[in-house]
């Protein structure tokens, strides 16, 4: 996944780890990052979850570590594609996605019949956190 920089070359799609005030380790964020400029950006689709994360922290964290995979369904797909790939290409990301999209929605279903309102809720924000799109070719 890439996207054009400022500086007119090309940024490619990067997972970093993200340090919140000096204390908190945020890992497998995904990053642009330009190796001419060395300019640096949260991926669009990740970066409302990413600030409600350090929003929850506060002003005063104690020191930890979170890996955001486990709290974003964006940042869990790209840590999948690149388990299996150095650099994923779009189709491949498309491919998981669609998969991960038809999983959520059994899991969905599961969970309205068994009348669980806490994993209905959770199914959803997943989802929506998956429709959140724009890949970057």
């Amino acid at each position: 996944m890439r996207k054009t920089c400022h500086c007119g070359d090309t940024m490619t799609m990067k997972l970093r780890t993200v340090i919140y005030s000096g204390k908190v380790e945020i890992d497998n964020v995904p990053i642009f990052s330009c190796t001419s400029c060395s300019r640096s950006e949260v991926i669009p689709e990740v970066k409302p979850d990413l600030t409600g994360l350090i929003a929850q922290l506060g002003a005063e964290p104690d020191k930890c570590t979170f890996l955001f995979n486990e709290c974003n369904e964006w940042a869990d797909l790209l840590v999948e594609a690149k388990v299996n790939k150095q650099q994923p290409n779009v189709h491949e990301v498309e491919a998981l996605i669609q998969q991960r999209v038809n999983m959520l929605l059994d899991l969905y279903l599961l969970a309205q019949s068994l009348n669980d309102e806490a994993w209905i809720i959770d199914i959803n924000k997943r989802l929506q956190q998956i429709s959140r799109r724009t890949l970057h070719t």
